[in-house]
């Protein structure tokens, strides 16, 4: 288990977490990011292999960040996605491998043709 933050501070303006830990660490972790890293079955799925890669996330918002228990937060973006439970050890996770991880997913994006911009509406 990790150790909690000591601190989580939610930057409407910037679309991001700040998210600190007690051994100085620090991490800005922008909305689409946690929204595509989503820990919830709906975007990794009920096993390996099965993640789903989010697309047209790149203006999502954060509405609110929950606490849950004394182990995690509940993120509800602005597109209503609310089902991701963020332990500390999984947003330690978010920000150690931020770089590794966003690489692939646009590389993801690109394979499939797909992009991070919202579908336009008719």
């Amino acid at each position: 288990m990790s150790a909690a933050p000591t601190e989580i501070r939610l930057r409407r303006a910037e679309q991001a977490l700040e998210v600190a830990f007690p051994d100085g660490a620090r991490y800005r972790l922008p909305a689409e990011y946690l929204r595509v890293e989503s820990p919830s079955a709906e975007v990794q799925g009920h096993g390996p292999g099965q993640k789903v890669i989010v697309a047209g996330r790149r203006h999502v918002g954060i509405l609110r960040v929950e606490p849950v228990g004394n182990y995690a937060v509940r993120i509800v973006f602005d597109d209503l996605h609310d089902t991701g439970i963020y332990a500390w050890a999984y947003l330690r996770t978010l920000g150690v491998e931020q770089e590794a991880r966003w690489s692939t997913y646009l590389a993801e994006l690109g394979a499939r043709g797909l992009s991070r911009e919202p579908p336009r509406r008719a």
